[in-house]
């Protein structure tokens, strides 16, 4: 982990978010993975445990850089303290398949009921909107496809920490070359300088959509949502304990009570299929589609990469046209 932050972390450090770290509600993010449940099956193999508290210090960080402004940096280090165990996975638990807005609880109500926070917030002069309201970092966050910090470590670490097709030089190469640049709507938006550049970050794109759009990353998320549910109507655990228990205690329920648990766990591979299988737990469902669009500087203004680059161009219509097989399965499963 320290190896890949080091990319991030500048020389003009922002010493002011490291008293937040150890704050409850942060503290609590170091227990919920940011890869929604793929951890724990050998259907993945990360290069470490990475979680929603290596990935908010990551955004800070980034943010800082970009900005060099405190509220949106301190704003980027709390973006997802209200992040359920399994994040997004829990989405679907609530049938929001496409949007997977539907679990997070809201940032404005967990700052204020964390008294650390609060305090510290009231002396680095911020108030609990300027945290709450996003709408105005655009480095922060912005609306799909454009690129904000968020969205961009999401790419990053899912290429290297995750199915691993990038290497850390590869990641620094990219994040070196981006700048703030003015967009088409005449707000700041982080993008690159050179079309080789952007090039090589709309193939790490193109990986992460693919994988995140496909049938192994939406077996895990559907298997664990289910498995939830059923663990909800059985009384082993409750919409609360998704806030407030460590995500390996909640597995050490599932693995107790569950015997596809230990399938779930040590399956290496999915099956596929278009015809529906039959005596196996199997999924089928479309999902949120990822996608991010860079800004490339030019001499004669800006434009998104895939005006810039053929190349680019046809990888974001593989993101938009490529499908998985209908359904997929795990071979020793036939029930949650």
């Amino acid at each position: 982990m320290q190896n890949y932050l080091d990319i991030f972390i500048d020389e003009e450090y922002p010493d002011f978010i490291d008293k937040y770290l150890s704050t409850k509600s942060l503290e609590r993010l170091k227990h919920v993975t940011q890869f929604c449940g793929c951890d724990y099956t050998a259907l993945y193999s990360p290069l470490f445990k990475y979680t929603r508290y290596d990935h908010s210090i990551v955004v800070a960080h980034m943010t800082w850089h970009f900005t060099h402004d405190k509220k949106e940096t301190i704003a980027a280090l709390l973006h997802d303290i209200g992040t359920p165990c399994f994040a997004h996975t829990i989405d679907l638990v609530f049938g929001d398949y496409i949007n997977q807005e539907s679990s997070e609880r809201s940032t404005i109500d967990i700052i204020k009921r964390d008294k650390k926070i609060q305090e510290y917030l009231k002396a680095d002069g911020i108030s609990d909107e300027d945290i709450n309201n996003h709408s105005q970092y655009h480095i922060l966050e912005n609306k799909k496809p454009k690129l904000c910090t968020d969205r961009l470590d999401g790419v990053l670490h899912t290429c290297y920490v995750w199915i691993h097709t990038h290497s850390l030089a590869e990641i620094k190469e990219v994040y070196d070359n981006l700048r703030v640049i003015t967009n088409e709507e005449g707000d700041p938006e982080i993008g690159f300088r050179d079309v080789a550049v952007a090039e090589k970050f709309a193939l790490m794109v193109y990986n992460y959509a693919h994988e995140l759009q496909w049938n192994t990353d939406k077996y895990v998320s559907k298997y664990i949502s289910e498995i939830v549910k059923e663990s909800f109507d059985q009384k082993l655990l409750s919409l609360e304990d998704l806030y407030t228990k460590k995500e390996e205690d909640i597995c050490n329920i599932f693995d107790k009570n569950f015997t596809s648990w230990k399938s779930f766990a040590s399956a290496k591979t999915i099956s596929r299929s278009e015809s529906e299988p039959q005596g196996k737990f199997y999924i089928s469902f479309e999902t949120k589609k990822r996608n991010t669009m860079p800004l490339i500087q030019t001499k004669d203004g800006c434009m998104r990469i895939d005006g810039a680059s053929e190349y680019a161009k046809n990888l974001y219509n593989k993101i938009s046209t490529e499908k998985d097989t209908k359904y997929a399965f795990i071979d020793g499963i036939k029930m949650i």
